[in-house]
């Protein structure tokens, strides 16, 4: 399940927050849990390493970004909400969304889990975000600050940030309301 979506919120909140505090790589768990994704596009390549698939990721409880909102417009009920910060030169290679977090918290549920990746800014040169809808890619680009996707861990997708300016985008996960 994909859906194109569109978030009214203020997101200035996650535009001024400190990324300093945090960096890493999405790839030290990859690596070795989508190993069959890997696989289907002839293994995962020595030159993806820290230093060109680095994020900047914040986490947020509901005393800092309003989880009922953002469940209301997005149809979900919220578990998590992070931001990333991407920077130019970066990619987070293919990938599919396991929903660690609330699988942790939530290990016997068996309602749908969805993500909601959501563009802080307008579009800038050099962003993508790359998804595929059943065995089709597909690119977004020149997107307006609140375009995003709602999904399920059924499609695969990648970002890169081959611009010259950060890359900010949200991410709210939990389990779909229908």
């Amino acid at each position: 399940m994909l859906e194109k979506i569109k978030l009214d919120y203020d997101f200035d909140f996650f535009l001024k927050a400190d990324y300093s505090v945090h960096s890493g790589s999405c790839i030290s768990h990859q690596v070795h849990e989508l190993t069959d994704i890997h696989k289907s596009y002839g293994g995962f390549p020595d030159s993806y390493r820290k230093e060109n698939t680095e994020i900047k990721q914040l986490w947020y409880d509901p005393t800092q970004v309003d989880y009922k909102e953002l469940g209301t417009q997005l149809n979900m009920e919220v578990v998590t909400v992070s931001s990333i910060l991407q920077p130019p030169g970066n990619t987070v290679p293919i990938h599919r969304d396991t929903f660690f977090q609330i699988k942790k918290r939530y290990p016997n549920d068996v309602r749908q889990k969805v993500r909601a990746n959501i563009y802080l800014e307008d579009w800038k040169v050099g962003h993508f975000l790359t998804y595929e809808i059943d065995k089709e890619w597909h690119n977004s680009t020149h997107w307006n600050a609140g375009d995003g996707f709602l999904w399920d861990r059924d499609h695969l997708h990648l970002s890169t940030n081959a611009g010259m300016k950060d890359k900010y985008t949200l991410q709210v996960s939990g389990f779909l309301k229908r």
